[in-house]
This record gives C-alpha cells, structure tokens and sequence, in this order.
C-alpha cells in the first residue's frame, strides 16, 4: 500500500480539460505547448485553441499540479505528483467529505445499500489496513 505522497497540489479540483491535459502531461513526462495541443488535436473531431492550452498548463501550475521550467525560449511543463499519487489523493479527500458527514444514519443507509462485491472489497481493505497499522507496531 502506497503512503500518501508528502507534496499535495494547492487545489484538488480539476475541471474536465484541465484533467485532460495534466493526463496528456502525465503520459508525456515533460511537455511542451505544442505536445499537448498535437496530442488533443489529433481527434479529428477535436477543436481547442493553442491558447487555450496554454491557459490550462499555467492554471494547472497555480493549483500546484505542474512545474514549469524555462529553457532558452522554449516552456516545459512537468507534473510535481504522479498519476498514481494523484488518485491516491482525489481518493484520500473523498473519504475525508465522507467521514465528515458523520451521522451514523446516512453512513449506515449507505452500508446497507452496498452489494457482496463491495462488501469483500471493504473487508479486503480492513484486513491491508491492519497490516500497516501491525507493521508500524514492529517498526516502533
């Protein structure tokens, strides 16, 4: 089980384009302007305006998701967490809103609604739970 990473963008939320384009960047490592307005562009049924990215790579910077770095006169744009970090995240903060509606009657009305598979994953995540938290002892 992964820890948490210790770096978390300023702002969680992503609206449809900006996931898109820091999953294009994501795929890229390292990305420039045009890499990813070619890579959108690609779908023939596809439009956006290069500016556009442009505007969505320096909004993903401010939330905290991307670096970028000036070389010469060329912009690159990197991500300051990986995609597995990212939903490790998203899935952290959910569970977080969820925690934090705290009446036992809506947490038990959604108990009540799950089905066997669900029940077995939840089970399975009790069971690695109690192994970090037993590893954690003998580490102490």
């Amino acid at each position: 089980m992964n820890p948490l990473p210790n770096y978390r963008p300023k702002q969680l939320s992503l609206g449809p384009l900006e996931a898109e384009i820091l999953n294009i960047v994501w795929e890229l490592e390292i990305a420039t302007v045009k890499d990813v307005h070619d890579r959108i562009l690609s779908d023939p049924d596809r439009e956006l305006a290069y500016a556009s990215v442009t505007t969505v790579l320096r909004r993903l910077t401010d939330k905290g998701w991307l670096v970028c770095n000036k070389s010469e006169r060329t912009f690159t744009w990197q991500p300051l967490v990986s995609g597995e970090e990212a939903r490790s995240l998203f899935a952290y903060d959910r569970l977080q809103k969820f925690l934090a509606v705290g009446n036992p009657d809506i947490v038990a009305a959604f108990a009540d609604s799950l089905d066997q598979a669900t029940v077995e994953q939840l089970q399975e995540i009790s069971l690695r739970i109690q192994a970090v938290r037993q590893a954690r002892e003998e580490q102490k």
